[in-house]
């Protein structure tokens, strides 16, 4: 579209270079004449140029190599594939540190960063309790759901994690003071191995992601809580985390229940 002799450019071609754009003698004026595409003057005999043979052959190539390319799909992987075609730990904190850079570009100091974090997590951790559930009970004819708690604790901690991550958790802990808090603890959680927090973020545990992944497991089978990660450094551990769940009442009136 032209308005008073320029033209408008929309904004998804605005990062173009304007030589990509028509001109508006080209568009508007008469098309210049070339040798190429132009007819010989009358009475002229000299012959119009024709295409030449390597010419046609090289633009009928060009359709049919774009055709006939065929792209993996991992859709097309089979669940049950071995550990051996798993994602690598350094393949994994590269586009953990990109969630990590991407993030702290939207949001609104240390509580909203690891909320979304969080959200992340969370999105994570649905998928990943849906494959598990599948590679461990999708060819059982007997397939078991437990409904005590500190057996799906454990089964976090130990069978899931080492799944996910490649090792299981260092210790699951129960507070001492409150009977609806339980604790996750690992000594060097291997997803912030090569994250370095700034100075003015000091505060800010990473292992919100995990949090968030946890969250998302027990939600997903039955066990409503609120998970939260905090940075516990010790002079030996200095990078402990600690994930701390916070059960919903319901669950504990249901584990009295069972008893």
């Amino acid at each position: 579209m032209y308005t008073s002799g320029q033209a408008v450019v929309h904004p998804r071609l605005s990062v173009l270079s304007t030589s990509s754009l028509p001109s508006e003698h080209s568009s508007l004026g008469t098309a210049s004449s070339t040798t190429r595409f132009s007819l010989p003057p009358s009475g002229s005999s000299t012959p119009v140029p024709m295409p030449t043979s390597a010419s046609t052959l090289s633009l009928s190539k060009t359709p049919m190599t774009a055709v006939n390319l065929v792209r993996p799909n991992i859709y097309d992987r089979p669940l049950n594939k071995t550990r051996t075609s798993e994602v690598s730990l350094a393949a994994f904190t590269f586009l953990f540190s990109e969630m990590i850079q991407y993030t702290q570009k939207r949001v609104n100091g240390v509580a909203d960063f690891e909320r979304k974090l969080n959200t992340l997590g969370y999105r994570m951790g649905l998928k990943m309790l849906e494959l598990h559930a599948w590679r461990t009970e999708g060819t059982s004819k007997a397939p078991k759901r437990e409904t005590r708690f500190l057996t799906v604790l454990s089964t976090i901690g130990n069978v899931m994690w080492k799944a996910f991550f490649g090792r299981a958790m260092d210790a699951i802990q129960k507070s001492v003071t409150k009977d609806d808090e339980f604790m996750l603890i690992e000594n060097d959680p291997a997803i912030t191995k090569f994250i370095s927090i700034s100075k003015d973020m000091g505060s800010l545990s990473c292992s919100a992601l995990t949090a968030g992944v946890v969250e998302a497991i027990l939600d997903g089978l039955g066990f409503p809580a609120r998970v939260t990660a905090h940075n516990v450094p010790t002079e030996a551990n200095p990078n402990c985390t600690t994930i701390l769940i916070k059960l919903d009442r319901s669950v504990l009136d249901r584990e009295e229940a069972l008893k």
